[in-house]
């Protein structure tokens, strides 16, 4: 029986609760409450099964579908707590899975990501498009959805929606409910795979839960966000350079928590002339009291604040054609062009148009400052994206805005982006940190913050860019680390101060035998910047390194890299 204060709570608990939410609760209790069973009772028990009775479903494949890493570690461990289980568990990527195979499967059970727009990561792009464009059935098939996501992003967990969604669509039958979850995954991923296992080794659990199909809710509340006043916006870039990059400093008051490897979520603002052509072409009023999602205010604040105007994707246009009754090939095109080229006749047709535009997506920076060498503030390092289309230059929305339309005294409001898969290790550990151009933002904040902690491990960076003298970043900075000790080395590459190009990945083939003394010693090994073709052309170059001196098979390199991974010391932070 449980003391006064306690159930009270869980009565409140209980009589607040929907029928949903009792019942992932029970889910939720009975997984615990069989992990605590004890193993002697001294009193008489239920009727327990014998000691070598088979659980009732015997063999389940958990697909995962990942960008960073996370749904492949969450899916091991499900097959983990599944053999444990007396449950044969089959673990496949997505990209390895054999599609055929669907309609043969009994139990299926899919961690997913989702990554920019709503969309599925790369390896699970196929999987995706397999189960929505062909019209099969899966009618034996039983299944379940654990949706890794973003509550920052308008589009949350969007893939595994969908993917939920269409599985239900072509026949199959859910075990238990979608699960939406955020960075902060754990709980809920815990709570997920013991409903799971409890509906398959209970008596009778061998049909899918007959409650399970409404989605558990995700989350309603994203992160929290601070204000802050932009302190300094320079150009770390020198005069000639072909580039610019800017060093931005934000004041703020209120203590914020991150730490080194963390990035900073910012949702940028339209500019004002785009805003304004919009709605003289939408014959649109700016004072126009309009909804968006929920929200009320003038059509002129939703759409420099709010609307994702720059960059429409695909499914967005194919709307756009429906309401203006054009043939529009599917392409991705600023909203600006797209009501030039095919304009709207009238203001209610625009309000049409209005009603199908989707949310600013955030962009993340990692934060190339240190929470104990720069307290009160907080720092980026952007580099303004420069693109052409017919010779004319264009620019990315978010690094326009941060380095172009926002000057000292600016205020700006963001959010911390958590990333425990790019943390430093304990300070008597060596760090390899490998961070071309912008690359180098969160290693700046690494060495910050083991400088001033008095960390004893050894720093060896790998930096390089175009030329030396324009876009060396943070020169003065890292010869003064350098200087003192605190950076033990640093090996630069810069590509276009010769006739053949240098780059990272040259220095540590260069550097191979004293690296390898680092790596084999315990050094971490950190990347950070371009995913291609830097991270896979310096990938390429430490299997090199480590086949020369640690493997005597490319076999062996790459089984020596993995265990690398598997023990957290070969980290990478790539976009």
């Amino acid at each position: 029986m449980l003391v006064e204060p306690k159930l009270k709570l869980l009565l409140d608990l209980v009589n607040t609760s929907s029928k949903d939410e009792l019942i992932w609760m029970n889910g939720y209790l009975a997984g615990l409450l069989a992990q605590h069973q004890p193993a002697q009772q001294s009193a008489p028990a239920p009727a327990a099964a014998p000691a070598d009775a088979k659980p009732a479903v015997q063999k389940i494949t958990i697909a995962y579908g990942t960008e960073t890493g996370n749904s492949k570690k969450l899916a091991a461990d499900f097959a983990s707590q599944a053999k444990k289980k007396g449950i044969n568990a089959k673990l496949v990527s997505l990209d390895q899975y054999k599609l055929n195979d669907l309609s043969k499967e009994e139990y299926f059970f899919t961690i997913i990501s989702t990554q920019g727009e709503g969309e599925p990561p790369a390896t699970a792009k196929k999987f995706y498009d397999h189960i929505h464009q062909n019209g099969f059935k899966l009618n034996q098939l039983k299944f379940g959805v654990l949706a890794l996501g973003d509550t920052s992003y308008p589009l949350f967990c969007k893939a595994g929606e969908d993917v939920d969604a269409q599985l239900l669509k072509l026949g199959g039958q859910r075990v238990v409910s979608l699960q939406c979850c955020d960075t902060d995954y754990h709980t809920e991923a815990t709570s997920w795979f013991s409903n799971v296992l409890t509906q398959l080794t209970t008596a009778g659990s061998a049909a899918p839960a007959a409650t399970a199909g409404v989605a558990v809710a995700k989350k309603a509340t994203g992160k929290k966000t601070y204000k802050g006043t932009v302190l300094t916006n320079i150009n770390l870039n020198d005069r000639g350079a072909s580039k610019e990059t800017y060093h931005i400093e934000i004041g703020v008051e209120e203590e914020v928590d991150y730490l080194p490897g963390d990035s900073l979520g910012i949702i940028p603002e339209n500019s004002k002339q785009v805003v304004d052509t919009i709605l003289a072409l939408g014959f649109s009023n700016n004072n126009t009291e309009i909804a968006f999602r929920n929200e009320s205010d003038s059509i002129y604040n939703h759409l420099k604040k709010r609307i994702n105007i720059a960059w429409l994707p695909e499914r967005v246009v194919k709307q756009y054609a429906a309401i203006v009754k054009q043939d529009i090939p599917e392409t991705k095109i600023g909203l600006v062009d797209l009501m030039k080229i095919y304009p709207v006749k009238d203001l209610q047709q625009f309000l049409e148009v209005f009603s199908i535009l989707e949310p600013i997506t955030p962009r993340l920076y990692s934060i190339s400052s240190s929470p104990n060498a720069h307290s009160g503030e907080m720092h980026v390092t952007v580099a303004r994206d420069t693109f052409y289309i017919n010779q004319e230059a264009k620019y990315g929305l978010c690094s326009d805005y941060l380095s172009q339309h926002l000057s000292p005294d600016s205020e700006i409001q963001f959010y911390i982006h958590k990333n425990n898969q790019f943390r430093l290790p304990e300070a008597g550990k060596d760090v390899i940190m490998i961070g071309p151009g912008t690359g180098i933002a969160p290693f700046r904040s690494f060495l910050a913050e083991r400088d001033a902690t008095g960390a004893e491990g050894r720093n060896w960076l790998f930096f390089g860019d175009q030329h030396f003298i324009t876009d060396f970043l943070y020169q003065t900075e890292l010869q003064n680390w350098l200087q003192t000790g605190a950076l033990t080395n640093i090996s630069l590459a810069f590509s276009r101060d010769q006739d053949y190009k240098i780059y990272v990945q040259h220095r540590i083939l260069e550097k191979a035998a004293e690296l390898w003394k680092w790596i084999s010693n315990g050094a971490y090994v950190y990347i950070c910047g371009a995913k291609a073709p830097m991270s896979v052309d310096v990938e390429f170059a430490l299997l090199q390194v480590i086949q020369r001196y640690g493997a005597k098979t490319d076999e062996q390199a790459i089984q020596y890299l993995n265990q690398l991974k598997e023990e957290g010391r070969y980290l990478l932070d790539v976009y």
